[in-house]
């Protein structure tokens, strides 16, 4: 989960809608050292990057992670990260002139189940982002996400836990049963 270990270093997280684009435009908004999106797009302000998608930018940047790092190799580096239970990315047929609505009807469901406390996947509901469809996060860091494919007649689905994988289970089986009674 990397949202901890950006914590842990005082670095702001903002959660945008996904699309290079998008995210190219929000870092230059906010001014942010970076910018990552799941496709794989790193963008990198000074004093890394020039703001733009760069893949040497973004390797040069790994490299002198390893450098301040001596003795431990990337496999190193990335067995230190916190160990999280995703899934991959999911994506249920939905028709273009539905999807949306789909998405509208799961956000207000997840709004009223956080406004009214009510337990979700066994827990409360502690975050919700709803700037691209829903992000809903549980308690203890448990997160599903769906939203509507920008280019594609799909729902997209994500669920991760920093937790167990009997976690990110239960929350799957949340999120689908609000995603079939919208």
């Amino acid at each position: 989960n990397t949202d901890s270990v950006l914590r842990a270093n005082s670095a702001v997280t903002d959660y945008w809608k996904t699309g290079h684009s998008y995210i190219k435009r929000r870092v230059a908004e906010l001014g942010a050292v970076a910018g990552f999106e799941k496709s794989g797009h790193f963008f990198f302000n000074p004093p890394v990057g020039r703001g733009y998608d760069d893949g040497l930018v973004t390797a040069i940047a790994i490299c002198q992670m390893l450098d301040r790092s001596p003795g431990s190799s990337m496999a190193d580096l990335y067995r230190a990260l916190p160990l999280t239970f995703g899934t991959p990315t999911m994506s249920s047929h939905c028709a273009d002139d539905v999807k949306y609505g789909v998405v509208e009807r799961v956000v207000a469901d997840f709004q009223a189940m956080k406004r009214d406390g009510t337990v979700f996947a066994g827990q409360k509901i502690a975050d919700l982002i709803t700037v691209n469809g829903a992000r809903v996060v549980a308690e203890d860091g448990t997160w599903g996400l769906v939203r509507a494919s920008s280019n594609k007649p799909e729902l997209v689905v994500v669920v991760e836990s920093p937790v167990s994988s009997q976690r990110r289970g239960e929350m799957f089986e949340a999120v689908d049963t609000v995603l079939r009674r919208s």
